[in-house]
């Protein structure tokens, strides 16, 4: 098994890299807290790029690239805080594309844009599907679905969707009358549809609260296990975004180590500051191991894939939040003023550690993976 990434892969980090060196997306971030119109939209850049149809077939107009590939994207917008449309994107075209929505080929060339409404598959402590609830912990029930030949009817609300406040087009997941799942596409401007812009912490994540009153949709043909594999995919993309944002900490702190003198000596010749990048390092190379692993099952181990994303979800959040805490630790008093940067990935990390589903819920997941008798085989 080759775990190196291949030319193609190499040159697609670089080229999204490079894309998103065209905007301060760290400036913008500071300035986004205090007046988020003054965000930049990403969704061009993403266009450009050709993000928007990385997981489109390249028979309907896409590039017809694996999650691993999306993954890659997503960890260099996570190095520079870039609130970048995948997270809604990425997922809604995924089940579109598995579903030949006439759509397809418009969204893969940015001509319309698709948001995908989190909805999280039953799990032995919630035997239903669910939604994130706007205020609380306890998850809400997905919204009810009413299936009429191809047509479905949706009533019930979603809290904290990424990327739905700008779509076009609303990939809902609901639950039917048997508990199962039923997926539609929904204008967002149809009837009974009420998309509700917000935010909460971290200014460069565009989510919106979306209610559905009787709202009607176009019924995807589509699975169970194909509408959980877009909750997955979630998890590993929101992983791979802390792992770049993780890589981005350590560098800034490890160089501020090496400058910054006290009693003569660079701090971070002091074992308390040693060991603490030490760890942050190692939580890092954890985290990039389960990315790998986490994009081989979506090729190659579907059965794998829960637990997979799940724990690199787990994992990533883990090393982020220690990292953000060490970057402010690292850079002593300045690091915990707005004159620094710092903040920014502090509030990244617990936006990250709640947003579809949260950190615990993956980490909740692992667990009944491991010890509800379903562990990966070796």
């Amino acid at each position: 098994m080759n775990l190196e990434p291949s030319d193609e892969q190499r040159l697609l980090r670089e080229a999204a890299r490079e894309a998103l060196s065209r905007i301060d997306t760290v400036s913008a971030a500071r300035e986004a807290l205090e007046d988020r119109s003054t965000l930049p939209d990403l969704w061009p850049v993403a266009v450009l790029a050709g993000w928007t149809g990385l997981l489109i077939g390249e028979e309907r107009g896409g590039a017809g690239l694996g999650a691993f590939d999306a993954m890659l994207v997503a960890q260099e917008a996570g190095r520079v805080l870039a609130g970048a449309p995948l997270l809604g994107t990425l997922p809604a075209s995924l089940l579109l594309d598995r579903a030949a929505h006439e759509s397809v080929a418009d969204i893969a060339t940015g001509d319309l844009r698709a948001a995908w409404l989190p909805a999280r598959p039953p799990s032995e402590r919630e035997p239903r599907w669910t939604v994130d609830p706007p205020t609380g912990f306890a998850r809400a029930a997905a919204p009810a679905a009413r299936v009429d030949g191809d047509s479905v009817t949706l009533d019930g609300s979603v809290a904290w969707a990424p990327d739905a406040d700008a779509a076009d087009l609303l990939v809902v997941v609901g639950q039917g009358v048997d508990g199962g799942a039923v997926a539609a596409a929904v204008e967002s401007r149809a009837d009974g549809v009420l998309v509700e812009p917000t935010w909460r912490y971290d200014a460069t994540r565009r989510l919106a609260n979306v209610t559905l009153d009787g709202a009607r949709g176009v019924r995807l043909d589509l699975s169970d296990g194909d509408v959980a594999t877009a909750w997955y995919l979630a998890h590993a993309l929101i992983a791979a975004e802390s792992v770049g944002s993780v890589e981005t900490a350590l560098e800034r702190s490890v160089a501020y180590a090496k400058e910054r003198y006290t009693f003569g000596r660079a701090i971070g010749s002091y074992q308390a500051v040693k060991h603490a990048l030490v760890e942050v390092l190692r939580r890092l190379e954890n985290g990039r191991s389960l990315l790998l692993y986490a994009g081989f099952a979506f090729g190659d181990r579907p059965d794998e894939l829960a637990y997979a994303a799940s724990a690199a979800r787990s994992v990533a959040g883990g090393a982020l939040e220690l990292a953000a805490r060490q970057q402010i630790a690292t850079h002593g008093g300045i690091g915990a003023t707005w004159e620094h940067d710092a903040p920014l990935w502090f509030r990244r990390a617990q936006l990250s550690r709640r947003l579809v589903g949260g950190t615990a819920d993956a980490t909740d997941r692992v667990a009944e993976e491991l010890l509800g008798g379903r562990s990966p085989t070796a």
